[in-house]
């Protein structure tokens, strides 16, 4: 197994190896966005790379978005982005080395880069890092892949994986995802227990 450390994801940045990289904010994630009312909400993004969503969020009047990445290099490139993010916004850290709590966290290509025998730990911190009214929305990929990462898995494993610590409001094929990822991703929403 690959060291997926800071160092690691900095030289995919330096290297142009970030095939992940959607280029735009991934649609599912600005339709769900497009609906939300209250653009006080503390939002974090961990794994955010180049921020295309957290930057969306900022420009539509959202003034508590946190971006997180393991990687300078990742941050660099949201400040090239858009220069007016907030630095104190801006954290470089790794995703187990973050505090909460926020109101709603967005997982985006994070899930898939961890290692997964740190999947158990990710919904942990995922818990640990809500407010009590909290919720987590993003996507995941339902396939496979050879290698790693990006690492794969399927709707029950994580159903199963999920439950543990959080519960599930929805997980479903995506209809409207980017269309390199169209037929591959799940969109879901869980909740903080009460």
């Amino acid at each position: 197994m690959k060291d997926l450390n800071s160092e690691y994801w900095s030289d995919r940045y330096k290297n142009g190896e970030t095939g992940w990289d959607l280029g735009n904010i991934s649609p599912p994630l600005k339709a769900y966005f497009d609906q939300l009312e209250n653009k006080k909400l503390k939002i974090l993004i961990p794994g955010c790379g180049r921020g295309y969503e957290g930057i969306y969020l900022l420009e539509n009047g959202f003034i508590n978005v946190f971006l997180a990445d393991y990687s300078r290099e990742a941050l660099n490139e949201v400040k090239k982005n858009a220069p007016d993010f907030p630095d104190n916004n801006l954290l470089c850290a790794n995703f187990f080395d973050l505090e909460g709590p926020f109101d709603l966290i967005i997982e985006q290509t994070l899930f898939c880069a961890i290692d997964p025998a740190l999947r158990d730990d990710y919904v942990t911190k995922m818990e640990e890092l809500l407010s009590d009214e909290g919720k987590v929305v993003g996507l995941l990929f339902n396939k496979e892949f050879e290698g790693g990462p990006p690492f794969g898995g399927e709707k029950l494993e994580y159903e199963k994986l999920f439950s543990e610590s959080l519960q599930i409001e929805l997980m479903e094929g995506s209809y409207n995802s980017a269309l390199p990822r169209m037929g591959n991703e799940l969109f879901f929403i869980a909740k903080k227990r009460k």
